[in-house]
């Protein structure tokens, strides 16, 4: 790996430690310079600003994120409502890591909320999206109606049950949101159900 790459590599892994862990804006540019090992002159280097590193933080756990949901989903046995619930209960299990402290995307979006056109902001969405359009896809593999509506509606959940977890610390918040997931996606009209009803 080239000397740049693995140097902002390293920044980036610093900042996000550190913003996940604290906050953004509790975290300052000389704090990541420091944890980084290098210093603030060369952070600049790779990043114009604050705000461009927020950014980074948040963009490097976009895939990663969504590939631990894809493969908690993957590994489950059972139906899609038994799927849809094993992320939750998967979330859980994190939940109850001392070192948790909820999601990023969420957490970075409510301190820019007077920002929306931050570039993190946007990551925040994209990632949101993208998972709710990962899910409406194997949904609608699964023979559902309407997957985009279902994928949405679970997504609600997983954010809500993101919120009161950390609100509340309790992981169970998760276990229950699931329990309404799997009730919800058991509930969900198929698309054989209304071949069914019209023959």
């Amino acid at each position: 790996m080239p000397r740049h790459a693995n140097t902002r590599g390293r920044i980036i892994q610093a900042a996000s430690k550190l913003f996940y862990a604290e906050g953004i804006g509790r975290v300052s540019v000389d704090a990541i310079a420091e944890k980084a090992g290098i210093t603030k002159r060369t952070l600049y280097y790779h990043f114009e600003s604050k705000d461009d590193l927020v950014a980074a933080y948040l963009d490097a756990r976009d895939q990663p994120n969504l590939k631990l949901m894809a493969s908690w989903f993957a590994g489950a046995e059972g139906g899609a409502a038994e799927k849809v619930a094993a992320i939750f209960a998967s979330l859980a299990r994190n939940a109850r890591h001392p070192k948790w402290k909820g999601c990023g995307f969420l957490r970075t979006t409510a301190e820019l909320a007077a920002l929306p056109g931050h570039p993190a902001v946007k990551i925040g969405a994209r990632h949101k999206s993208a998972f709710a359009s990962w899910l409406a896809d194997e949904l609608e593999l699964a023979g559902y109606n309407n997957p985009q509506a279902l994928a949405r509606q679970i997504l609600l959940l997983l954010d809500g049950a993101f919120s009161a977890s950390l609100v509340h610390r309790d992981a169970s918040w998760f276990e229950e949101a699931g329990h309404a997931a799997h009730a919800l996606v058991n509930g969900h009209p198929r698309k054989h159900e209304d071949q069914q009803s019209q023959a």
